[in-house]
């Protein structure tokens, strides 16, 4: 059985992988201490909102290639 900590570190490893999927931004590294008295459910609304911002970001790409498209 997976422990507490263990699912926290993963939840962890997450959010910076995360952060670190934007190109051109400078690598990030999260302490895990800063993020150690968070609960599981705090970690993974931080990832369901990280996921949900690349979500929006991708949309105002997309709708900013198409003004492009439409000039054709």
């Amino acid at each position: 059985m997976e422990k507490e900590s263990d699912k926290k570190r993963k939840l962890i490893v997450d959010i910076q992988n995360l952060l670190n999927s934007y190109d051109g931004q400078h690598p990030t590294s999260i302490n895990p201490n800063l993020l150690e008295f968070m609960d599981e459910e705090t970690l993974k609304s931080i990832i369901h909102s990280l996921l949900d911002q690349k979500e929006e970001n991708a949309k105002a790409d997309t709708q900013w290639l198409e003004q492009f498209k439409q000039d054709l």
